[in-house]
């Protein structure tokens, strides 16, 4: 499994800012993804008739590589309700500590790694 840093944020306008914090560290711009109820993101991919199914499987696709169901709900939950989740695609140590120390700087409601 290829590392993934999933970052939750109350607040879309800061989702976004860590986005673009995140490209201008470096990060190419398909490893970067804000889901939301303003930008579906990757989950638009997903299958499902409404908004609400594609996001729950976008983040299954996500946490269930490590029978993380619980994650995957509750991540998908919260976007629903309004939240914004920022998930970064890694590619090397470096990045991953690059991406994490950007991610807690912006004080996200949860974050949550899978590395390995």
């Amino acid at each position: 499994m290829t590392p993934v840093i999933v970052a939750l944020y109350d607040d879309y306008g800061i989702a976004t800012r860590v986005r673009t914090q995140l490209v201008a560290d470096g990060f190419a711009t398909d490893r970067v993804e804000v889901t939301s109820r303003l930008e579906a993101g990757q989950a638009d991919a997903e299958p499902g008739d409404a908004f609400g199914e594609r996001v729950a499987n976008y983040f299954h696709t996500i946490f269930d590589q490590n029978q993380e169901q619980a994650q995957a709900e509750d991540f998908a939950a919260r976007v629903l309700k309004g939240a914004s989740a920022v998930t970064v695609h890694p590619r090397a140590d470096y990045e991953i500590a690059s991406a994490r120390k950007i991610l807690q700087q912006n004080k996200p409601a949860k974050l949550e790694e899978l590395l390995g």
